[in-house]
């Protein structure tokens, strides 16, 4: 199972098309909290990816608002934001791992590896974003926007789709001209650490089957969760 693994985080970074000078930084950026979970933080021999996340979020968010600018000299600040938004989500980030490939090189505990910790979005987002840090860290910011371009080359192809600006708005009116009650949210579970948390929230619309969503925050899982029960109806 270590030489799969090793084979797997090798070919990761291949396919980030980054040569790491400290490979100890890709690494760390692969392990999930999980692995140290019991053991005091202070005597901890294997880091995990946590603080990474932490810059990784930041790294991301100016790779996508470098571009966005860039891109789009003549949108208003409103539709950046809502462009951004779809780039930096836990959505967009996960369906970046699993086109790298992210989850066999994870270093999971046997008990995260055994609830499906390698398949799971929430897992496999926070990972991008450690990743992206990692690069920033060993190359510099020019070596994180090569590798963003790369990695996120599909997601910036992917127009921006509409009812993204304000979607428990769109949810709610859609609710409403169904002749349903308003939508309900409810957090169905909260991983992380502090600093850097993970909301999973459920939204249920009466005679429809609910659905849940992630996010970094709960405003942001409730908002990804909205636009999910939007695109599941066909409504966008």
């Amino acid at each position: 199972m270590a030489n799969a693994r090793a084979e797997a985080v090798a070919a990761l970074a291949q396919r980030l098309g980054h040569a790491f000078a400290d490979k100890t930084l890709l690494d760390r950026a692969l392990t999930h909290a999980s692995v140290g979970q019991g053991t005091p933080v202070e005597s901890r021999k294997i880091r995990d990816n946590e603080r990474l996340e932490f810059l990784g979020d930041r790294v991301l968010g100016l790779l996508v608002a470098e571009r966005l600018s860039a891109d789009f000299p003549e949108a208003d600040e409103g539709k950046l934001s809502a462009r951004l938004h779809a780039l930096v989500d836990k959505a967009a980030c996960a369906r970046v791992g699993e086109a790298l490939d992210v989850g066999p090189a994870l270093r999971l505990s046997a008990g995260e590896t055994k609830t499906g910790g390698r398949k799971k979005a929430g897992v496999i987002a926070d990972a991008v974003e450690a990743i992206l840090a990692a690069v920033y860290m060993d190359g510099g910011l020019e070596a994180a926007r090569g590798v963003f371009d790369r990695a996120w080359a599909q997601e910036l192809k992917t127009p921006s789709k509409p009812g993204l600006t304000n979607p428990k708005s769109a949810l709610q009116e859609w609710a409403q001209g169904q002749g349903r009650p308003l939508p309900a949210y409810a957090v169905v579970e909260r991983t992380g650490s502090d600093h850097a948390p993970t909301f999973t929230v459920q939204v249920s619309v009466e005679g429809v089957e609910p659905l849940t969503a992630q996010g970094r925050s709960r405003q942001e899982a409730e908002k990804a969760a909205a636009v999910g029960l939007l695109e599941r109806e066909g409504v966008i």
